[in-house]
């Protein structure tokens, strides 16, 4: 029975990935314009807190526990429609130990595909920017 479950987990873990493979594959081939601030949404779910912050490309930034990189940020042209993708690594130091809890890029269209899992945060792409909302 627990073979079956893992199986199946497996199998939708794969099928998850072929789409995001296949999405990659047909949307990233438009044309993207690099920016140079992310812009990035936080929720704490212990204290249910929601923050707001613009990250510069290619620098870290420590964010309550979470420490976040942004590697690259772009946003299609204007004349297409609006997306936004940002690279990042994100580390969660916890009990004086960091622990990569993801490494890859977010969509803004789609937080859900390219969330993070982790029992305290949610983190997801709004835009990315030239300049600094705040």
């Amino acid at each position: 029975m627990i073979q079956k479950k893992n199986k199946k987990i497996i199998s939708l873990g794969l099928q998850i990935k072929i789409i995001l493979l296949f999405f990659f594959t047909f949307t990233v081939n438009a044309e993207t314009v690099e920016k140079k601030f992310a812009s990035l949404k936080l929720l704490n779910k212990t204290t249910n807190k929601v923050s707001q912050k613009e990250v510069l490309v290619n620098s870290k930034i420590e964010w309550e526990t979470l420490s976040i990189e942004v590697l690259y940020c772009a946003s299609t042209l204007p004349t297409e429609i609006p997306e936004d993708y940002v690279l990042i690594d994100l580390y969660d130091n916890v009990n004086e130990e960091s622990v990569n809890i993801y490494r890859g890029w977010m969509i803004s269209s789609e937080p859900d595909v390219t969330s993070i899992e982790n029992a305290i945060y949610d983190l997801w792409l709004l835009d990315c920017t030239n300049d600094k909302a705040s």
